[in-house]
C-alpha cells in the first residue's frame, strides 16, 4: 500500500525548508507552524553571521527569531544570553526555554534568582548582563569573565525599552560594550524609526539586517461598547472611516440638556442619557459574543482590585464547577510554600475565590507569586477576565481574544494625560491569540464626551518613534575610565544612540543654516550703499534707539520708586492732590496702610465723598502733602454722613494751586553716551544718502536673519559632542570628590564601580564618611531603603522614620547630599535624587522581626507586592554594600557583618518565598 501523498501546503513548506540554511531547516522542523516571511528573513541573516533588528507588532512571533539565535549557539557549542527588561518576563522565558532545551542547558540570573548561571543558555535581566560586562572589563578573571567566555549570541528582547527614562541607558551600554564577535538579536515593538535605529546598530555592531513587519498575524477588529451594545469603530476593514452611527451618538450627546444646579437632568432629557455598563455587564456581554478571555486595562491598581470585587458582588461566575476545581488544585500546589500565617493579610482567600470564578487582577502591587499564578491560569483558559494595569502589556506572553480599555486617559505621575497612539497599539496588541483566534478584538467603553474620531485616530496611527534616554552616570564613568581611560571613553560615548540621534537632528539644522547664510549674502548685496557701510549705520541707529529706551525705562522706574516712597511717608490727615483719573483732585489720607504686597495703599476720602484705597499707580511722580485737616475721633469712612462732613472741610481749606512750571529736564538730555551716538549717526556717510531708508530696511532684515542663524549655530554646538561634554562634567565631580585622579580610578572609585544604584554616589559617600557605622541591622535596613525606594506619587506628608541612630544617619545623609548637590551644580550636572524615607519604617519593622500583618497594617497604602519588591531591592543594595564596606570604612569589617545580618533579617517569610519551580 503506497504512502499518502503530502498536501500542496506541506509540499510548499518542504520546498521552503530546502531554500533555507541547514540550521534554519533543522530549527523549523521543531515548530508546529511554518515560519512567516519576516521570521525567515531575520533567521537567515543570523545564520549568515549578521546581527538583526526585528520590529514587529505584539503577538507577531518575533521571539521565534530570538529562539533561533539560541538554536545557533547550541548547535555551534557556544553560549547565548537572552535578556529581558523585567524579572517576570525573564522567569517566563526561562520556563519556555527549559521546556524546549531542558533544565540542564538553561539558566536564569535576575536580582531574585540564580539558577544554573553557567549554563549554555542563560536568561537574565539586562542589568545583570551590563554588570557582567563591567566586571569583565575590570578584571580578566573571575565569575563575570568566565560566564562571558564562549558567548556567541545575545538576544535583547523588548529592546525598545532603551527609551525608558530611568533604565533605558542600560540597553545602550550593553550594545556598545559587548565583544565585537558577539551577534546581537534585537527584538522591538513596531517603531516608526526602525531604520534609524538599525543604522545606529550597524555603526556599533557591524552588519545588521533590519526586518520590519507591519502585518499582525491575527487581524484586530476595533469596537466601541455603548452601554451593552457593541459597535464597530470603523465601517470597513481599512480603518479609514469612523462608524457614522458613533458620530451620531456623539452629536446627540452634545445636544443633551445641561444638568440643573442639583445635578439632575431637567424633565424630558432623561431619555438621551447613556449609562456606562457595569464591569460585570461588560464581561457578560463579551461572553455572550464569544469574546472572552479578555484583559481590561484600568491604569490603576486600586481600580483593578475594585473591579474584581464588583464582579464578585454581582455574582459573576465565568468558570464551570470542573474548571473551578482545577483552579483550586493548581493554586494550592503553586502556593504550598507560602507561610500560612500570612495568607489572611495577603488576601489569599478572596484572591482564590475570584480565581475559581474565572476573574483576577494583575498589577505590580500583587505578590509576584499571585501574578504568576494568574498568568498561568489565564494561558490555560481557567481565568477568563483579567483587570490589569499597563505593566501587563510589556512583553509578558499573556494574549487574550479581547482587550478592553475603560478610559483613554491615564495618570502619568504628574497629570491625567491622553493615551498615546504607541501606548494604544501596545495595549491592544494583546488581543488575538495566534493559532486560536481568527481575529482579535479591541473594545473601548463609551464615556461621556467621547469623540469617536479621536478613538479612530488612536486606532489607526502607527507612529511610535524610538528616542534614546542615554546619559553617563557616576558608576558608568568610573567603570569606563578604569578600563579605557578618558579619551577612549569619550570616543566610545560618542557612538551612543543618543549622540547618533543628536547628530542626525543637526543635519536638518545645518541645512537651514546654509540657506540662511545664502540669504545673508543676498541681503548684504541689497543693502550696500556707495557712500559707506549701511550695516554699521543701522547698528548705530539700533544702539541709539536701545539707549533711548533704556533711559526712558530708567526714568519711569525712578519716578515710580519716588512715588512709592512718598506714599510711605504720608500720615493720617495729610491732604494730597491726585493728579489724574476718576479720583483726581484733593483727597484726605485716612490711613496710610500697607497692602498684602508690601506696598503702600493709602485709604483716602476725596472731594466727591468717595472713600477707598489708592496705589502708586495713581501717582506718576512723588506726592507731597498740600495741607492738613483734623480727622474726628471715631471717624467711620463707611458712614455717608461722616464722609460728607469731612469732605466739606476740603472746600474751605486753602491749598496752593497746581504748578504749571516747565517740564522736568529728562535724563536723556544729560546722557553722554546718547549724545555721542547721535553725533556719530549724523557724521556717518550713509546719513546723507537719498536711499538711506531702503538700505536700512535691508539691513534690518539682515540683522534679524543673522540673529536667527546665530541661535541655530548655538543649537548645533549644543548638540555636537553633547554626551561627551556630559561625561566630562561627571568626571569633574568625581575628580573633586576623589574618585578619579586623571585616568586613574582611586580605591574609592573602584568601590563606586561596584555600586549599581541610582543613588550610587550618595551610598558610597555615606560609607566613606562612616555614617552607617554602629547601626543595628534593622537601622541599616531602614537607612539603605531610602536610597532605593521611590514613592509612586508625590506626598507632602512627612514619612515616619525610626528614632535614634537611624534618624541621625538620615539627617547626616541629607547634609552630605546637599554638599554633593553643590559639587554637581558647580560642574553643571544634576543626577542626585533626594532620599525617600517612605519605606524606612516598614523596612525597620520587618528587619526587626515584625510580622507581615503588623508591617502592612502600619501603612494601608503599602501592598504586599510593593513590600516584597522594595525588600528585594534593599537586599540587592545591601549585598553591594557588603562587597565594598571594608574598602571604604575604617570599621568596614563591622559594617560588612551588620549588612549580612540585615540581609538575613529581611530575606525571610514572604520575601524569601520564591514561586520559581
Amino acid at each position: 500500500m503506497s504512502a499518502p501523498q503530502p498536501s500542496p501546503a506541506e509540499r510548499y513548506a518542504a520546498f521552503r525548508r530546502t531554500q533555507s540554511g541547514p540550521a534554519l531547516a533543522e530549527f523549523e522542523v521543531g515548530y508546529p507552524f511554518g515560519l512567516d516571511a519576516f521570521q525567515r528573513t531575520a533567521c537567515a541573516a543570523l545564520e549568515a553571521g549578521r546581527g538583526v533588528l526585528v520590529a514587529a507588532p505584539t503577538g507577531a512571533g518575533k521571539t521565534v527569531v530570538g529562539e533561533f539565535a539560541v538554536h545557533l549557539a547550541l548547535r555551534a557549542g557556544r553560549k547565548c544570553f537572552y535578556t529581558t527588561p523585567i524579572k517576570a518576563l525573564s522567569n517566563q522565558k526561562y520556563a519556555d526555554l527549559v521546556a524546549r532545551h531542558g533544565a540542564d542547558r538553561v539558566g536564569l540570573l535576575t536580582g531574585d534568582n540564580a539558577v544554573n548561571g553557567d549554563a549554555d543558555v542563560v536568561v537574565m535581566t539586562t542589568e545583570v548582563l551590563r554588570n557582567m560586562l563591567y566586571a569583565r572589563a575590570q578584571s580578566s578573571a573571575g565569575t563575570g569573565s568566565d560566564r562571558l567566555r564562549g558567548l556567541a549570541h545575545v538576544v535583547m528582547d523588548e529592546v525598545h525599552y532603551l527609551a525608558d527614562r530611568e533604565r533605558g541607558a542600560v540597553w545602550e551600554e550593553v550594545i556598545i560594550h559587548l565583544p565585537e564577535e558577539v551577534q546581537v538579536t534585537s527584538l522591538s515593538a513596531t517603531v516608526s524609526n526602525a531604520e534609524e535605529f538599525g543604522d545606529w546598530l550597524g555603526t556599533v555592531r557591524g552588519d545588521v539586517e533590519v526586518v520590519v513587519e507591519e502585518h499582525r498575524p491575527v487581524p484586530l477588529t476595533q469596537h466601541v461598547l455603548v452601554g451593552t451594545r457593541l459597535h464597530d469603530l470603523f465601517v470597513d476593514g481599512t480603518g479609514d472611516r469612523v462608524n457614522p452611527e458613533l458620530e451620531r451618538l456623539a452629536r446627540d450627546e452634545g445636544r443633551l440638556p445641561t444638568r440643573g444646579r442639583a445635578g439632575r437632568t431637567p424633565r424630558g432629557g432623561g431619555g438621551h442619557q447613556r449609562s456606562v455598563a457595569s464591569r460585570a455587564d461588560v464581561l457578560t456581554r463579551l461572553d455572550s459574543q464569544g469574546l472572552l478571555p479578555a484583559i481590561t486595562f484600568l491604569f490603576s491598581r486600586a481600580g483593578c482590585q475594585a473591579a474584581v470585587e464588583q464582579c464578585l458582588r454581582a455574582g459573576l461566575r465565568l468558570n464551570t464547577a470542573e474548571e473551578s476545581e482545577r483552579v483550586r488544585h493548581l493554586v494550592e500546589r503553586r502556593t504550598s510554600s507560602l507561610p500560612q500565617e500570612d495568607k489572611q493579610v495577603l488576601g489569599y482567600w478572596e484572591w482564590l475565590e475570584a480565581l475559581q470564578r474565572g476573574v483576577a487582577a494583575h498589577h505590580a502591587g500583587m505578590l509576584p507569586t499571585f501574578k504568576e499564578v494568574v498568568e498561568e491560569l489565564f494561558v490555560q483558559g481557567l481565568v477568563k477576565a483579567v483587570f490589569a494595569t499597563e505593566t501587563l502589556a510589556l512583553g509578558i506572553n499573556m494574549p487574550a481574544r479581547s482587550v478592553v480599555l475603560e478610559k483613554l486617559t491615564k495618570w502619568n505621575g504628574e497629570a491625567h494625560a491622553d493615551v498615546t497612539p504607541g501606548e494604544y497599539t501596545q495595549l491592544t496588541g494583546r488581543a488575538g491569540r495566534r493559532g486560536i483566534d481568527v481575529e482579535g478584538h479591541a473594545v473601548v467603553l463609551w464615556q461621556p464626551g467621547m469623540d469617536p474620531r479621536q478613538v479612530g485616530g488612536l486606532a489607526s496611527t502607527r507612529t511610535y518613534p524610538l528616542r534614546s534616554s542615554f546619559r553617563p552616570s557616576y558608576n558608568m564613568a568610573v567603570n569606563l575610565v578604569g578600563s579605557l581611560g578618558r579619551e577612549q571613553t569619550r570616543t566610545l560615548l560618542e557612538s551612543s544612540f543618543a549622540q547618533f540621534q543628536a547628530d542626525a537632528s543637526v543635519v536638518g539644522i545645518a541645512r537651514k543654516i546654509s540657506r540662511n547664510l545664502e540669504g545673508l549674502d543676498g541681503y548684504a548685496a541689497s543693502m550696500a550703499c556707495h557712500l559707506g557701510d549701511a550695516v554699521e549705520y543701522g547698528r548705530l541707529r539700533a544702539e541709539l534707539k536701545h539707549r533711548e529706551g533704556d533711559l526712558a525705562r530708567k526714568g519711569s522706574a525712578q519716578r515710580r520708586a519716588a512715588a512709592a516712597a512718598s506714599l510711605e511717608r504720608l500720615r493720617p490727615g495729610d491732604v494730597v492732590r491726585v493728579p489724574a483719573g476718576r479720583r483726581s483732585g484733593l483727597a484726605i489720607v485716612l490711613d496710610p496702610g500697607t497692602g498684602n504686597d508690601g506696598d503702600s495703599h493709602p485709604l483716602v476720602l476725596t472731594e466727591d465723598r468717595w472713600a477707598g484705597r489708592l496705589s502708586a499707580a495713581d501717582f506718576p511722580a512723588a506726592v507731597e502733602p498740600v495741607g492738613r485737616v483734623r480727622i474726628p475721633r471715631g471717624f467711620n469712612h463707611r458712614s455717608p454722613q461722616s464722609r460728607r462732613d469731612l469732605a466739606a472741610t476740603l472746600r474751605t481749606l486753602e491749598v496752593p494751586g497746581v504748578e504749571r512750571g516747565g517740564r522736568r529736564r529728562s535724563a536723556a538730555a544729560d546722557d553722554e553716551q546718547l549724545a555721542s551716538l547721535r553725533t556719530a549717526l549724523r557724521r556717518h556717510p550713509v546719513h546723507g544718502c537719498e536711499d538711506r531708508e531702503a538700505h536700512l530696511r535691508w539691513a534690518e532684515r539682515w540683522n534679524r536673519l543673522r540673529a536667527d542663524t546665530d541661535e541655530l549655530e548655538a543649537k548645533v554646538a549644543g548638540k555636537t559632542s553633547s554626551i561627551a561634554r556630559t561625561f566630562d562634567r561627571v568626571c569633574a565631580v568625581l575628580d573633586e570628590l576623589g574618585y578619579l585622579d586623571g585616568d586613574a580610578v582611586t580605591l574609592a572609585g573602584q568601590s563606586l564601580a561596584r555600586i549599581y544604584s541610582e543613588a550610587d554616589l550618595l551610598a558610597v559617600e555615606s560609607i566613606r564618611r562612616g555614617l552607617w557605622d554602629g547601626l543595628t541591622p534593622a537601622e541599616l535596613t531602614a537607612v539603605v531603603s531610602t536610597l532605593v525606594y521611590q514613592a509612586r506619587r508625590a506626598d507632602e506628608s512627612s514619612p515616619v522614620v525610626p528614632t535614634g541612630a537611624a534618624a541621625t544617619a538620615l539627617a547626616e545623609m541629607t547634609r552630605v547630599r546637599a554638599g554633593l548637590a553643590k559639587a554637581e551644580s558647580d560642574a553643571g550636572v544634576a543626577f542626585l535624587r533626594t532620599p525617600d524615607a517612605g519605606f524606612a519604617w516598614a523596612a525597620w519593622r520587618w528587619a526587626g522581626g515584625a510580622t507581615l500583618e503588623a508591617v502592612l497594617s502600619d501603612d494601608r497604602d503599602l501592598t504586599a507586592g510593593d513590600f516584597v519588591r522594595w525588600c528585594k531591592q534593599v537586599i540587592d543594595l545591601l549585598g553591594q554594600v557588603a562587597l565594598v564596606a571594608e574598602d571604604l570604612s575604617p570599621r568596614g569589617a563591622e559594617l560588612r557583618r551588620t549588612t549580612r545580618q540585615a540581609i538575613d533579617a529581611v530575606r525571610r517569610g514572604v520575601v524569601a518565598y520564591s514561586s520559581l519551580t
